[in-house]
């Protein structure tokens, strides 16, 4: 609710009217994370990518290889909700696809 606060002037009968806008502080953005495994096939990572995290096919070959090389890499930078879907979502249909898949989260700095 905004704040208004009169301010009389000297008596000259005139009002002003002050409005205090709440300052709207920005979420804090995750980042998900994937990490190598022996099994999950790649092509299986690049469906992932492309169709839970929206990346195009060159993009998520990019981070399926800096995944395979590096043994984690970021999917991309979130909400905490939405991190967290992301991240459930990708583990139930490795599950599904019976891979060992794993991702994490972490607040990013």
């Amino acid at each position: 609710m905004p704040e208004w606060e009169d301010e009389r002037d000297g008596g000259a009968g005139t009002v002003t009217e002050t409005r205090s806008e709440p300052k709207v502080a920005k979420p804090r953005l995750f980042k998900v994370l994937m990490h190598n495994d022996d099994y999950t096939t790649r092509d299986f990572v690049v469906w992932v990518l492309q169709s839970v995290f929206h990346k195009s096919e060159n993009d998520a070959v990019r981070v399926m290889l800096h995944v395979h090389q590096t043994g984690v890499g970021v999917c991309g930078l979130y909400t905490r909700e939405v991190a967290e879907t992301k991240v459930q979502k990708t583990e139930r249909l490795a599950r599904e696809h019976e891979y060992p898949l794993r991702l994490s989260m972490e607040p990013e700095e």
